[in-house]
């Protein structure tokens, strides 16, 4: 299975498991990663380098110096997807305004297009809200799994 991490969550990891001080959640991780069972989108990481505190900053080498593809760039059909999200009315409620008046990164339909690409879980912070146009409302009408970060460590039993 692969799961497609969201910025939210990426944060939490980079902000919290230190990798001097999780070693053992970075060896899983990397591996993992290594063998692309966990990615995430370049959209990502364009979004946490705007947003990134020390911390981040800090640690988001641990992410890119072992995983060099951990952060994807969209393929044809992802993007053709993306199409298909934006087209249901609704979920043009997702695109928030003042990313698009002022720029900046967007990563939510590209994770979403992402795991539905390769048949995987999405992993956000985001959580199910009645008639909300959030990732994981997107996800449940395109029958895309969605878990939190805690969910993920639970589903792949990794204990520290």
């Amino acid at each position: 299975m692969t799961y497609v991490f969201d910025t939210n969550s990426l944060s939490i990891i980079l902000r919290h498991y230190y990798p001097g001080r999780f070693p053992t959640f970075w060896n899983k991780f990397n591996k993992a990663a290594e063998e692309n069972i966990l990615v995430s989108v370049r959209e990502s990481r364009f979004e946490l380098l705007e947003h990134s505190n020390h911390e981040i900053t800090q640690n988001l080498p641990a992410l890119e110096k072992y995983n060099g593809n951990f952060f994807a760039k969209p393929t044809i059909e992802e993007l053709a997807f993306i199409t298909r999200i934006y087209s249901v009315p609704h979920f043009q409620w997702n695109l928030e305004k003042k990313k698009l008046l002022k720029g900046g990164s967007f990563a939510d339909p590209f994770i979403i297009a992402k795991a539905n690409m390769v048949k995987g879980i999405v992993v956000t912070e985001e959580a199910f809200k009645e008639n909300a146009a959030k990732i994981p409302n997107i996800c449940q009408h395109f029958d895309i799994e969605c878990v939190n970060l805690e969910g993920f460590l639970l589903s792949e039993d990794w204990e520290f």
